[in-house]
């Protein structure tokens, strides 16, 4: 277990080396429309209640219209809401990623055995009222392991988890491929999902689409897409972190504008957003909001569709990525609050090692690589997610594109219509995006088998795979993950990195840090992530 790896960078932000920078920057960038959320019926629940009972109102920077399925879902939206309406066998603290006893009802003794017993809660039951059972363990697993089902989770688990078996009616098995203590962490990202409900045809059609029945402490109440979601506490929950909240109303508001405004002002709407622009950060302060940031592995990529030329040639991907002005983005676009890539991770991270190939701005090499490959009067649609803060990043590529002789036309969009384009194989050429796999975990193994792997939703996406740079890239991860020595397996992992560097097929142009605002006159208990989303299972009212 990784019990010595530390947590990302948290803190109070003071914002005093880039109050130049805010001072005078307190409105949001004219270029972003001011869209409401939607309906304004469906934006407030209609019972905002009294003191304890009132409704706590957030505001999540991300659509929640994306899948709702807890073993297939990336969507920042989503996986916050559902780490407060599912549970894992154990789960981990959101801020030092310790793992705790959720369904389960303690950790393993010895985490370095190939078989890990766990009994579950006694008591434990679904929201529609139905008792949790070993046979929902062995079902949920039976997904991630299913190689025909292709899950997002099974990614994080297949290559050391054998298989999952009934002990009796609440206990059940882990079977390990290997010691693999890192593991432990792993299990919060397989929300156990109720048998009875989703084997059922059609089912999880409804889960990525929404529905979501789990044994959290807080269960859904109604989803909107495009608009918001509510959630209940959960009266009949035994587990160890309760609702604070009787009610609890998540609004989706992807434009910065009226984020912030939802957030602000004696009138404010909302008592909790993330994704807050940075040139709203002394604006908020100003008014009462407590204010913090997290650095982390949050990072704008770009993704090339490696079946298409010239992208499938590793100098044209190079010259691209040397082209782009990252300082200019991180002083323009993200007001100091970010660094250039250079590695796959960021520098916080404990398996961090500048990269062997670091994509400094150099408009001279990225021509010479292009005339090197044969390409020229090349002209690049680069399509993006409509993200506020990637949104501000866009125009720096463009003009770092064009000023190379590359033709650049802008396509922001709706995240779920991009990702739905990509699910449908739709052909593309370049993709600008948010990832922060810091979502799933820390450790350096989890954080690259969310991109690269063998069978991966990515790398279907970069049609990639079947390279034979991919091939060997593949046997280097998979023996990193089996390597028993902490310190060899730090060192293969580092290499390997640097051969995802070079072949620069998704990768990283800058990591940047995401902020938080909240009321303090309102809310306790508060704890700013480095990645996307809220946990307020241990926040209260004042």
């Amino acid at each position: 277990m990784r019990d010595a790896t530390p947590a990302p960078a948290l803190h109070r932000r003071s914002f005093l080396k880039y109050s130049g920078a805010l001072g005078t920057a307190a409105a949001v960038t004219s270029t972003l429309s001011a869209c409401s959320a939607g309906p304004e019926s469906t934006n407030e629940t209609g019972d905002e209640g009294q003191g304890a009972d009132r409704t706590l109102t957030a505001v999540i920077g991300y659509g929640n219209d994306q899948s709702w399925d807890p073993l297939m879902t990336a969507s920042a939206f989503s996986m916050a809401a559902n780490h407060h309406v599912y549970e894992g066998l154990l789960d981990t603290d959101p801020i030092s990623r310790e793992p705790y006893p959720a369904l389960a009802t303690g950790i393993p003794a010895d985490l370095g055995a190939t078989t890990w017993r766990f009994t579950l809660r006694e008591g434990a039951t679904w929201h529609d009222g139905q008792p949790v059972t070993a046979d929902d363990v062995v079902f949920t697993y039976g997904r991630v392991l299913d190689p025909g089902t292709t899950t997002l989770a099974r990614n994080f688990f297949a290559s050391w988890l054998k298989e999952v078996k009934k002990v009796d009616e609440k206990s059940v098995e882990l079977i390990l491929r290997f010691p693999f203590p890192d593991g432990v962490q792993r299990l919060t990202l397989a929300k156990i999902m109720p048998k009875h409900v989703f084997s059922k045809a059609g089912a999880l059609d409804e889960a990525t689409t929404g529905k979501a029945v789990g044994s959290g402490p807080y269960r859904q109440s109604a989803h909107h897409p495009k608009s918001n979601t509510t959630f209940e506490a959960f009266a009949d929950y035994n587990g160890p972190r309760k609702a604070t909240f009787k009610k609890m109303n998540w609004l989706t508001i992807v434009d910065a504008a009226p984020r912030v405004a939802k957030i602000s002002g004696s009138s404010a709407g909302a008592q909790i957003s993330d994704n807050i622009p940075y040139a709203n950060v002394s604006q908020l302060e100003k008014g009462g909001l407590e204010v913090e940031g997290g650095a982390g592995m949050n990072h704008l990529f770009l993704l090339f569709n490696t079946a298409r030329k010239p992208f499938d040639d590793v100098r044209v991907r190079q010259a691209l990525h040397y082209a782009i002005d990252r300082e200019k983005m991180i002083r323009a676009a993200l007001r100091g609050h970010g660094t250039p890539a250079s590695s796959y991770l960021n520098e916080g991270n404990p398996t961090y090692r500048k990269a062997g190939t670091v994509y400094g701005y150099d408009p001279d090499k990225a021509k010479a690589l292009l005339k090197e490959a044969g390409v020229g009067g090349l002209t690049v649609r680069l399509m993006a997610v409509n993200v506020s803060w990637i949104v501000d990043c866009l125009p720096t590529i463009k003009a770092s594109w064009d000023a190379i002789g590359v033709r650049t036309t802008l396509e922001p969009q709706e995240t779920a219509a991009l990702f739905t384009k990509l699910d449908q194989k739709k052909d593309f050429q370049v993709v600008a995006a948010a990832s922060n796999p810091n979502q799933f975990g820390l450790d350096a193994d989890l954080i690259m088998h969310y991109n690269y792997g063998p069978g991966n939703t990515w790398m279907r996406y970069a049609r990639w795979e079947e390279s034979s740079a991919a091939k060997d890239l593949f046997k280097r991860m998979d023996a990193a993950t089996r390597e028993p020595d902490a310190e060899k397996k730090k060192a293969m992992t580092q290499d390997y990195i640097d051969v995802v560097a070079e072949n620069a097929v998704i990768y990283p142009v800058v990591h940047n840090e995401l902020i938080t605002a909240w009321d303090p006159r309102d809310l306790t208990g508060v704890r700013a992530q480095p990645y996307p989303g809220i946990n307020v299972l241990q926040a209260k009212w004042i």
